[in-house]
Protein backbone atom coordinates (compact mmCIF):
# COMPACT_ATOMS: atom_id res chain seq x y z
CA UNK A 1 0.00 0.00 0.00
CA UNK A 2 2.51 2.71 0.75
CA UNK A 3 4.44 1.71 -2.46
CA UNK A 4 1.44 2.33 -4.03
CA UNK A 5 0.97 5.81 -2.60
CA UNK A 6 4.43 6.70 -3.38
CA UNK A 7 4.36 5.49 -7.08
CA UNK A 8 0.80 7.29 -7.15
CA UNK A 9 2.07 11.18 -5.52
CA UNK A 10 5.40 10.53 -7.80
CA UNK A 11 3.50 10.11 -11.19
CA UNK A 12 1.06 13.20 -10.02
CA UNK A 13 4.23 14.85 -9.31
CA UNK A 14 6.13 14.31 -12.52
CA UNK A 15 2.96 15.32 -14.56
CA UNK A 16 2.13 18.35 -12.93
CA UNK A 17 6.30 19.13 -12.91
CA UNK A 18 5.82 18.31 -17.18
CA UNK A 19 2.82 20.34 -17.66
CA UNK A 20 4.25 23.30 -15.89
CA UNK A 21 7.02 22.98 -18.35
CA UNK A 22 5.25 22.51 -20.92
CA UNK A 23 3.19 25.50 -19.93
CA UNK A 24 6.28 27.68 -19.56
CA UNK A 25 7.99 27.05 -22.55
CA UNK A 26 5.23 27.80 -24.90
CA UNK A 27 4.77 31.04 -22.62
CA UNK A 28 8.09 31.58 -23.08
CA UNK A 29 7.95 31.07 -26.93
CA UNK A 30 5.19 33.81 -27.13
CA UNK A 31 6.51 36.22 -25.10
CA UNK A 32 9.59 35.92 -27.18
CA UNK A 33 8.13 36.03 -30.45
CA UNK A 34 5.76 39.38 -29.22
CA UNK A 35 8.99 40.91 -27.87
CA UNK A 36 11.51 40.26 -30.33
CA UNK A 37 8.08 41.86 -32.49
CA UNK A 38 8.31 44.93 -30.43
CA UNK A 39 12.04 45.15 -31.01
CA UNK A 40 12.18 45.39 -34.30
CA UNK A 41 9.42 47.89 -34.27
CA UNK A 42 11.46 49.98 -32.27
CA UNK A 43 14.67 49.44 -34.04
CA UNK A 44 12.61 50.52 -37.05
CA UNK A 45 11.36 53.47 -35.30
CA UNK A 46 14.39 54.27 -34.12
CA UNK A 47 15.91 54.37 -37.28
CA UNK A 48 13.50 56.65 -38.73
CA UNK A 49 13.43 58.62 -35.60
CA UNK A 50 17.13 59.15 -36.48
CA UNK A 51 16.67 60.10 -40.01
CA UNK A 52 14.08 62.41 -39.01
CA UNK A 53 16.26 63.82 -36.33
CA UNK A 54 19.40 64.39 -38.73
CA UNK A 55 17.45 65.89 -41.38
CA UNK A 56 16.08 68.18 -38.88
CA UNK A 57 19.90 68.99 -37.92
CA UNK A 58 20.91 69.41 -40.65
CA UNK A 59 17.90 71.71 -41.93
CA UNK A 60 18.37 73.63 -38.83
CA UNK A 61 22.21 74.07 -39.57
CA UNK A 62 21.23 75.23 -43.13
CA UNK A 63 18.72 77.63 -41.85
CA UNK A 64 21.43 78.63 -39.43
CA UNK A 65 24.12 79.59 -42.22
CA UNK A 66 21.25 81.53 -43.67
CA UNK A 67 20.62 83.45 -40.55
CA UNK A 68 16.84 82.79 -41.27
CA UNK A 69 15.39 82.07 -38.15
CA UNK A 70 11.70 82.62 -38.20
CA UNK A 71 8.51 81.66 -36.44
CA UNK A 72 8.97 78.44 -38.67
CA UNK A 73 12.28 77.61 -37.78
CA UNK A 74 11.16 78.30 -34.38
CA UNK A 75 8.69 75.83 -34.90
CA UNK A 76 11.01 73.42 -36.71
CA UNK A 77 13.71 73.47 -33.14
CA UNK A 78 10.62 72.87 -30.89
CA UNK A 79 9.72 69.66 -33.14
CA UNK A 80 13.08 68.55 -32.89
CA UNK A 81 13.64 68.80 -29.71
CA UNK A 82 10.00 66.92 -29.21
CA UNK A 83 11.58 64.71 -31.46
CA UNK A 84 14.62 64.14 -29.33
CA UNK A 85 12.21 63.34 -26.00
CA UNK A 86 10.38 60.55 -28.20
CA UNK A 87 13.38 59.41 -28.93
CA UNK A 88 14.97 58.90 -25.23
CA UNK A 89 11.65 57.12 -24.55
CA UNK A 90 11.89 54.72 -26.79
CA UNK A 91 15.48 53.70 -26.47
CA UNK A 92 14.56 53.12 -22.73
CA UNK A 93 11.73 51.06 -24.01
CA UNK A 94 13.99 49.19 -26.08
CA UNK A 95 16.60 48.40 -23.34
CA UNK A 96 13.24 47.51 -20.68
CA UNK A 97 12.65 44.83 -23.74
CA UNK A 98 16.29 43.84 -23.62
CA UNK A 99 16.32 43.24 -19.98
CA UNK A 100 13.00 41.26 -20.26
CA UNK A 101 14.27 39.10 -22.83
CA UNK A 102 17.66 38.32 -20.94
CA UNK A 103 15.50 37.34 -17.96
CA UNK A 104 13.67 34.87 -20.13
CA UNK A 105 16.75 33.37 -21.21
CA UNK A 106 17.54 32.99 -17.45
CA UNK A 107 14.18 31.05 -16.45
CA UNK A 108 14.52 28.96 -19.80
CA UNK A 109 17.96 27.53 -18.22
CA UNK A 110 16.60 27.25 -15.00
CA UNK A 111 13.57 25.06 -16.73
CA UNK A 112 16.36 23.30 -18.39
CA UNK A 113 18.04 22.13 -15.09
CA UNK A 114 14.72 21.31 -13.47
CA UNK A 115 13.81 18.90 -15.88
CA UNK A 116 17.07 17.26 -15.89
CA UNK A 117 16.47 16.95 -11.77
CA UNK A 118 13.06 15.31 -12.45
CA UNK A 119 14.90 12.84 -15.10
CA UNK A 120 17.14 12.24 -11.87
CA UNK A 121 14.16 11.76 -9.86
CA UNK A 122 12.74 9.39 -11.75
CA UNK A 123 15.94 7.35 -12.41
CA UNK A 124 16.11 7.30 -8.44
CA UNK A 125 12.08 5.89 -8.26
CA UNK A 126 13.25 3.26 -10.59
CA UNK A 127 16.17 2.25 -8.03
CA UNK A 128 13.50 2.56 -5.66
CA UNK A 129 10.97 0.15 -7.15
CA UNK A 130 13.42 -2.50 -8.31
CA UNK A 131 14.47 -2.72 -4.70
CA UNK A 132 11.24 -2.66 -3.50
CA UNK A 133 10.44 -5.90 -5.48
CA UNK A 134 13.54 -7.42 -4.27
CA UNK A 135 12.01 -7.18 -1.10
CA UNK A 136 8.67 -8.41 -2.02
CA UNK A 137 10.41 -11.40 -3.44
CA UNK A 138 12.40 -12.20 -0.29
CA UNK A 139 9.31 -11.76 2.21
CA UNK A 140 7.47 -14.48 -0.29
CA UNK A 141 10.87 -16.85 0.31
CA UNK A 142 10.99 -16.38 3.94
CA UNK A 143 7.04 -16.40 4.48
CA UNK A 144 7.05 -19.85 2.03
CA UNK A 145 9.76 -21.43 4.73
CA UNK A 146 8.35 -19.95 7.17
CA UNK A 147 5.34 -21.74 6.15
CA UNK A 148 7.10 -25.04 5.68
CA UNK A 149 8.94 -24.54 9.21
CA UNK A 150 5.61 -24.45 10.61
CA UNK A 151 4.18 -27.56 8.89
CA UNK A 152 6.94 -29.64 10.18
CA UNK A 153 6.64 -28.24 13.29
CA UNK A 154 3.49 -28.81 13.96
CA UNK A 155 3.72 -32.29 12.77
CA UNK A 156 6.95 -32.74 15.40
CA UNK A 157 4.63 -31.47 17.86
CA UNK A 158 1.78 -34.06 17.13
CA UNK A 159 4.55 -36.94 16.90
CA UNK A 160 5.74 -35.71 20.50
CA UNK A 161 2.14 -35.84 21.78
CA UNK A 162 1.61 -39.64 20.41
CA UNK A 163 4.53 -40.60 22.01
CA UNK A 164 3.83 -38.35 25.38
CA UNK A 165 0.79 -40.33 25.46
CA UNK A 166 1.93 -43.56 24.87
CA UNK A 167 4.17 -42.89 27.69
CA UNK A 168 2.18 -42.28 30.01
CA UNK A 169 -0.40 -45.56 29.21
CA UNK A 170 2.95 -47.61 29.78
CA UNK A 171 3.69 -45.81 33.34
CA UNK A 172 -0.21 -45.99 34.17
CA UNK A 173 0.21 -49.72 33.31
CA UNK A 174 3.59 -50.03 35.10
CA UNK A 175 2.56 -48.44 37.97
CA UNK A 176 -0.70 -50.65 38.36
CA UNK A 177 1.04 -53.60 37.54
CA UNK A 178 -0.66 -54.52 34.44
CA UNK A 179 2.36 -56.70 32.42
CA UNK A 180 0.52 -58.66 30.71
CA UNK A 181 1.03 -57.64 27.38
CA UNK A 182 4.82 -56.71 27.25
CA UNK A 183 4.63 -56.82 23.10
CA UNK A 184 2.88 -53.51 23.05
CA UNK A 185 5.47 -51.45 24.59
CA UNK A 186 6.45 -48.46 22.25
CA UNK A 187 10.26 -49.24 20.84
CA UNK A 188 10.53 -45.37 21.24
CA UNK A 189 11.06 -45.76 24.92
CA UNK A 190 13.66 -48.51 24.94
CA UNK A 191 15.34 -47.16 28.22
CA UNK A 192 12.29 -47.40 30.13
CA UNK A 193 12.99 -50.96 32.18
CA UNK A 194 9.43 -52.90 32.83
CA UNK A 195 9.76 -54.21 36.57
CA UNK A 196 7.02 -56.28 38.62
CA UNK A 197 5.02 -54.75 41.58
CA UNK A 198 6.64 -57.09 44.10
CA UNK A 199 10.25 -56.09 42.64
CA UNK A 200 9.99 -52.37 42.01
CA UNK A 201 8.51 -51.10 45.42
CA UNK A 202 6.29 -48.37 44.08
CA UNK A 203 2.89 -49.44 45.98
CA UNK A 204 2.88 -51.06 48.87
CA UNK A 205 -0.30 -52.77 48.18
CA UNK A 206 -0.38 -54.72 44.85
CA UNK A 207 -3.76 -56.10 46.14
CA UNK A 208 -5.65 -53.76 44.53
CA UNK A 209 -4.32 -53.78 41.12
CA UNK A 210 -7.38 -53.35 38.84
CA UNK A 211 -7.88 -56.12 36.33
Amino acid sequence: MLKQQYETSLEELKKSQELEIKTRNESFKEMEASLSEKIGELNSLNNSLNGQLKAEEDRRKALREKNQKDSHTLYLEQELESLKVVLDMKNEQLHQQDKKLMQMENIVEKNIKLDECLKKVQQENEDFRARMDRHAALSRQLSTEQSVLQESLEKESKVNKRLSMENEELLWKLHNGDLSSPRKLSPSSPSMSLQSPRSSGVFSNPAVTPR
